[in-house]
């Protein structure tokens, strides 16, 4: 009987911390909308889109993205990926600057992330939400495809 309970018990803990890790992710901080506000944002060479929006939502053990936005010019964009936070590279569509993407959680609240493109790592960065959950910031600092040097500092709003 107490090699049952013992094994019980070992299930149950089991269960329980599988089960905080699914809850964690369910509750994530960037899962949600965000919207670009560009007068908080900074980009540097430019130019400064008129509008993205970004949703973020839970896909298993991954994190699922799009963004839908209006470039400087008044073209429609958008772009998608796929990211865990194990540090692999995941292919991302519709970014001219960079075809994979790899994060690395530092905490529950700030990720540092890498883009590459044709294998080479182009722009790296950080995204760091505000502990109240509203405010988040993306800096970039890199070579985009155009081989021009950036230093960005995009602000998004939850919704």
């Amino acid at each position: 009987m107490q090699t049952f309970l013992r094994g019980a018990a070992l299930g149950i803990f089991v269960l329980v911390l599988g089960g905080s890790k699914l809850a964690a992710q369910g509750t994530d901080p960037i899962v949600g909308t965000w919207e670009l506000n560009v007068a908080k944002s900074k980009y540097s060479p430019g130019p400064t889109p008129k509008t993205e929006t970004r949703t973020y939502v839970v896909a298993g053990q991954d994190i699922r993205a799009t963004s839908k936005g209006v470039d400087s010019a008044g073209t429609p964009t958008t772009a998608e990926w796929t990211v865990n936070y194990d540090g692999k590279d995941r292919p991302q569509t519709g970014n001219p600057d960079a075809d994979t993407l790899s994060l690395k959680r530092i905490d529950a609240f700030t990720t540092e992330w890498t883009q590459k493109r044709a294998g080479k790592v182009a722009i790296t960065g950080t995204r760091t939400i505000s502990r109240d959950g509203k405010v988040m910031t993306i800096t970039s600092r890199g070579t985009n495809a155009k081989g021009q040097t950036i230093n960005n500092a995009e602000v998004f709003e939850k919704r």
